[in-house]
């Protein structure tokens, strides 16, 4: 599968997806890379940011990424969205999406797998509960029109969801490893209201599961047009 990695923040990278995904093209649109059409490749990933699906003056690249993300879904290309990939990918086909919204989560999190899960194609297979990193406080308050709800936790009902049989948005960080909350720094981690000791540790006891959750996960993902 040609997949194609779109990046929105340099602080929001693809993470571990450039060891599972070896062959993918990251397009950095957050440095002027000019965003591929629909056809150009078999599929597409949309990373985080920290800024809002709409917030065109700050990310002058968006209005052609929400295109991309309507030509996606119009076309079945299989599309996946990550924290702001998911709220673009909502917002673009009729959700909300909140600025600071509700309670933040940071850190390893604790999640819940939907029964719709069972006969969908990327999330099927995952157990009941599962753990991802998480790092954020906007939010998907409501789902598009028809969107399959798949996944949430404690904090936040919209986890991860389905819009038409292709496309795809999580609000957690598959991509993003333990070690990678280890280089949290302890101001934004407290930011949040969490424990930086706390929060380091449970990364730490998660790390093996989440190289096996996720690689397993992105596997399904990519092997959909293969």
């Amino acid at each position: 599968m040609r997949l194609a990695l779109i990046e929105n923040d340099p602080d929001s990278g693809p993470g571990r997806l450039t060891d599972w995904l070896p062959t993918a093209t990251v397009v950095r649109a957050h440095a002027g890379e000019n965003l591929p059409a629909a056809t150009d490749f078999d599929g597409f990933v949309l990373l985080g940011g920290g800024f809002m699906p709409d917030a065109d003056e700050q990310a002058p690249w968006l209005p052609a990424e929400r295109a991309l993300i309507a030509d996606a879904v119009d076309s079945q290309t299989p599309l996946l969205g990550i924290c702001l990939g998911a709220q673009l990918l909502a917002h673009t086909c009729g959700g909300e999406v909140r600025s600071a919204y509700g309670l933040p989560e940071k850190g390893v999190t604790q999640l819940r797998v939907s029964p719709a899960a069972a006969s969908d194609p990327v999330f099927a297979g995952l157990p009941g509960q599962v753990r991802a990193v998480e790092s954020h406080q906007d939010q998907i308050t409501a789902l598009p029109p028809d969107a399959v709800w798949l996944m949430s936790s404690q904090r936040v009902p919209h986890q991860g969801f389905r819009v038409g049989p292709a496309a795809w948005g999580v609000q957690f960080h598959p991509e993003a490893s333990g070690g990678r909350v280890q280089t949290w720094s302890d101001e934004s981690i407290r930011a949040r209201g969490f424990d930086p000791e706390r929060v380091r540790a449970e990364a730490a006891s998660a790390a093996t599961e989440l190289e096996q959750t996720w690689s397993a996960w992105f596997a399904r993902f990519a092997a959909l047009r293969s």
